[in-house]
């Protein structure tokens, strides 16, 4: 799962928005420099991803990917299901996206001093917004694949497996509703 969709799980959840994407900037296991709030929305965010790093529906999609490539398709099947969650959003939430995804950077930027803590620049509302919205397009999806890429010392096989996330595109519309519920469920399983 990518920002949108960490996101998405953690407003049906009632968690940290802020945590669901510091989650994936806070490094090691000592949380209680955090507000306990942003603490749980970091350990989430990692169940959450080693959920769907094993989950069964996405195992086969997993395979497809040349075996050069296979490393990496974790971090693309990430990004294709913001995607693919663009494209179902009206049958998953009732708010309209930019709404949503206004709201969510307003959050996610009122807990700028804890990212600056992480490590990482202070996000903005709207520029947190923007990224978000961007999810939507294809060239949106380029770009942080790009981003993402430039972070790691040989970029060009993440470069070469996301070559493949638009043939996933449809795969991914027809489990995310699915795939989704049993990630929602497992978090309130978690905190219960």
């Amino acid at each position: 799962m990518n920002f949108l969709a960490h996101l998405w799980l953690a407003d049906r959840t009632d968690t940290s928005m802020a945590g669901a994407i510091l989650g994936d900037l806070v490094r090691g296991a000592d949380l209680s420099p955090y507000p306990s709030d942003i603490a749980l929305g970091i350990r989430l965010h990692r169940r959450i991803d080693a959920s769907s790093d094993r989950h069964p529906l996405l195992q086969p999609l997993r395979a497809q990917f040349d075996p050069g490539t296979r490393r990496y398709a974790g971090i693309v099947l990430d990004l294709a299901c913001d995607y693919a969650l663009v494209q179902h959003w009206q049958q998953l939430s009732r708010e309209p996206l930019p709404e949503f995804c206004a709201r969510a950077g307003t959050s996610v930027a009122a807990a700028a001093p804890w990212f600056v803590q992480a490590g990482a620049r202070a996000p903005t509302a709207a520029g947190f917004s923007e990224l978000l919205l961007s999810y939507g397009e294809a060239s949106g999806i380029d770009r942080a694949v790009r981003r993402t890429a430039a972070r790691l010392r040989q970029p060009q096989p993440l470069i070469a497996a996301a070559g493949q996330w638009p043939r996933l595109t449809t795969p991914l519309l027809q489990i995310l509703p699915e795939l989704l519920q049993d990630l929602q469920q497992q978090v309130h399983t978690l905190r219960a």
